[in-house]
């Protein structure tokens, strides 16, 4: 099956898009869930995460302690890169088991960071960025994580601008509207992919 790559600045409304893709039958194999299960409890990546930033990024249960590991990361760009490295190509190993194991007239793979990963270009046929104003982005995500105003600046500011990341993308579904907007476009853009499938 072919392989559209999702992506779009933290708060641009990834998830929301995923939804509505699956209600059209279309899946998605999703980068940040599988974060999410390699550093959950008995997660493949604690091992090797603990052995790299010490025991204290973890809560009493095993699993990683977020907060903590964000704050050594955002400060360190090279903590940050020793991260990705052990976490990259792990989430990429099973992004490829798991799109191996779908079969539908193409298949979503939800990456934050498509454009930045140079390792997933070879496996996606298209991009589709899910943007919006930078304005509603900041108050998506400071509603969704409770992260004060100047943590998510720099998390916006730590990604590709925006600009940059329109100009990449084969395809672009606007996320300023309602849900009816959007589910619209996504009915659009799904339903040519799945004609030329």
């Amino acid at each position: 099956s072919p392989v559209v790559g999702l992506t779009g600045g933290i708060g641009a409304g990834k998830s929301t898009v995923e939804k509505l893709f699956a209600e059209l039958g279309i899946p998605c194999v999703d980068t940040d869930r599988i974060a999410h299960q390699l550093t959950a409890v008995g997660g493949a990546a604690m091992a090797a995460l603990c052995a790299a930033f010490g025991a204290d990024i973890q809560h009493a249960d095993g699993s990683l302690d977020r907060e903590r590991m964000r704050q050594k990361v955002f400060a360190d760009a090279n903590e940050r890169r020793r991260l990705e490295a052990i976490l990259h190509p792990m989430i990429f190993d099973e992004s490829l088991r798991q799109l191996a194991q779908l079969d539908a007239p193409y298949i979503l793979l939800a990456v934050p960071l498509l454009f930045e990963s140079s390792c997933y270009q070879d496996i996606v046929a298209e991009s589709l960025l899910v943007d919006c104003e930078p304005s509603l982005q900041r108050e998506r995500v400071m509603l969704r994580s409770g992260l004060p105003a100047a943590q998510v600046e720099a998390i916006i500011a730590a990604q590709m601008p925006r600009a940059l990341r329109r100009e990449r993308a084969d395809s672009v579904l606007d996320n300023n509207g309602d849900l009816a907007l959007l589910s619209l476009q996504v009915a659009s853009v799904g339903g040519g992919w799945a004609y030329r499938a």
